[in-house]
């Protein structure tokens, strides 16, 4: 009779312990579970500018069928699928034109904004064309305006995000590094290069911090593309190029399936 009521309370015991690890595999499982429609917000990072393969219906936003929210839902089929980002995109054009598709059924969103905001595009412009001191004065620039206004206007984003879309896993994207340092490339100089892959980091820092202030989640892809830097011989990122300028410096479809595309699947 007590080794009855022994074997009786281990089972009990046991049916306890595999309830509560069963409840914590669906809790751990609940954002994949919960996503029924995925809206991919953003700029160029995620409209995919540089992955070729645009869909003509996009125009001059310029989303491809290479980019990794593309993919991701090729790979996942959601319920539906709104693809929103565009080229060129700032915060204020993510206000604007981006977020109609976000409602009460969107369980999944992903977003790189921030760049263009703090002049990514002038930044290269100027390191390319001036000298290594009228480079790092633009940098400088760019870093302040980081510090002083990019956090609000990311903040204003983030917030109306969560808003239209209160029950959605938000997954924010960083940017990649440009350069290898170390090797013998021909074009910038090394001071250069340096300055570049350090405002990429403060720009990721700052957008990290702010995503994690309201509870999103942030995708790290300077991982995945170490290795595949420009100068590194493997590069997943176009160089300067006088023929297709939009194109310059942004991740090529491989940057996009072998940088972009895991990091976001394994933050989704």
């Amino acid at each position: 009779m007590r080794r009855s009521r022994i074997t009786a309370y281990v089972a009990s015991l046991l049916l306890a312990v595999g309830g509560a690890l069963t409840g914590a595999a669906a809790a751990q499982a609940s954002p994949t579970a919960a996503v029924t429609g995925y809206v991919a917000l953003g700029d160029s990072y995620s409209s995919g500018v540089g992955a070729d393969s645009y869909i003509s219906s996009s125009g001059d936003c310029l989303r491809s069928t290479k980019s990794y929210p593309y993919l991701w839902a090729a790979a996942h089929s959601p319920s539906s699928f709104a693809f929103t980002a565009c080229s060129g995109a700032r915060t204020g054009d993510v206000l604007a034109n981006q977020l109609a598709p976000l409602n009460s059924s969107t369980g999944l969103v992903s977003i790189s904004i921030g760049g263009n905001d703090a002049g990514f595009a002038d930044v290269m412009t100027t390191c390319v064309l001036q000298s290594d001191s009228g480079c790092l004065s633009r940098i400088a620039t760019a870093k302040a305006y980081v510090d002083s206004t990019l956090p609000g206007q990311l903040d204003t984003v983030y917030s109306t995000i969560s808003a239209k879309a209160p029950a959605a896993h938000v997954v924010v994207l960083g940017y990649p590094r440009f350069y290898k340092l170390g090797a013998t490339c021909l074009g910038l100089s090394d001071t250069k290069r340096a300055a570049i892959n350090g405002a990429a980091d403060y720009l990721d820092s700052a957008i990290a911090k702010r995503a994690a202030d309201h509870g999103f989640t942030f995708g790290d892809v300077r991982t995945t593309f170490t290795g595949h830097e420009l100068c590194s011989g493997s590069a997943w990122l176009h160089s300067l190029n006088l023929l297709n300028i939009t194109e310059s410096y942004h991740p090529t479809a491989a940057g996009h399936s072998g940088g972009y595309l895991p990091v976001f699947t394994g933050a989704a």
